[in-house]
């Protein structure tokens, strides 16, 4: 009888897997280095085992995802092994196993659940590159939940609706299809971040390809369009905080 963390293991790995093909990051039928077989390379160690991930994929099969396998496909899909594979925090999420932990100790009362850190931490593609002793947490009234991460702005291409110095509170987006147009986002990709008015662009077959980035200060900054890749990852700026 599978246990049912395993169980739960494997709802877990759907989820994240569906998610992916959101994104583009994996095509099931896909012949080019995206397909199910492609995830059974580098999940399993052989691209014939596509039918074993094919078997995880289904909720009606009684094989289930490991928790070495489970680890396995995290690191080569940028997934957050701590969701993944305990169900904290969210598939996308920019904690690594022990600052989650202890960000889940910080909500039992001992202190802040907003992670504060610096751009550079922030733009790198795991957050916590830096020693933990770096960041600090902080709390603000009306500002609940987890997956919260603040840093200070630098430039003015916002301006002034945040201004350089200021300090913008931001929340992991889960899916990228729960992006609003013209909403602001925090957008990290390819070792950058930009704080910016984000609009979504589409394929011809309605997946989110790019995103058009936009300016407040728009007579100095022209918009711009970055691709939508692996790398990619959005935080909804939920906060600003100004010097007074």
């Amino acid at each position: 009888m599978i246990k049912e963390d395993r169980i739960d293991l494997n709802s877990r790995f759907i989820h994240a897997f569906k998610l992916l093909e959101d994104r583009g990051s994996i095509v099931k039928n896909d012949r080019n280095g995206k397909g199910v077989g492609d995830v059974a390379e580098k999940v399993l160690g052989n691209k014939a085992y596509g039918h074993i991930i094919r078997a995880f994929l289904n909720p009606d099969s009684k094989r289930v995802i490991d928790y070495g396998q489970a680890q396995s496909f995290c690191r080569e899909y940028g997934i957050n092994e701590t969701w993944l594979l305990h169900g904290i925090g969210n598939p996308f999420g920019f904690d690594s196993p022990n600052e989650q932990l202890n960000r889940e100790m910080m909500f039992a009362g001992t202190g802040g659940n907003i992670m504060y850190t610096t751009i550079r931490a922030f733009a790198g593609s795991t957050l916590g590159a830096e020693s933990s002793e770096d960041n600090t947490y902080f709390s603000i009234p009306g500002v609940s939940g987890p997956g919260l991460v603040a840093f200070q702005i630098e430039g003015s291409s916002m301006d002034p609706v945040i201004k350089n110095g200021d300090i913008v509170v931001c929340r992991a987006v889960e899916n990228l299809n729960d992006i609003r147009d013209n909403e602001i986002y925090a957008v990290r990709s390819n070792g950058n971040v930009w704080v910016k008015y984000v609009q979504k662009i589409f394929n011809n077959r309605g997946r989110i390809v790019k995103l058009k980035m936009i300016s407040a200060n728009y007579f100095d900054h022209d918009p711009f369009e970055e691709e939508v890749n692996d790398t990619t990852r959005l935080y909804k700026v939920v906060r600003k905080i100004s010097n007074i």
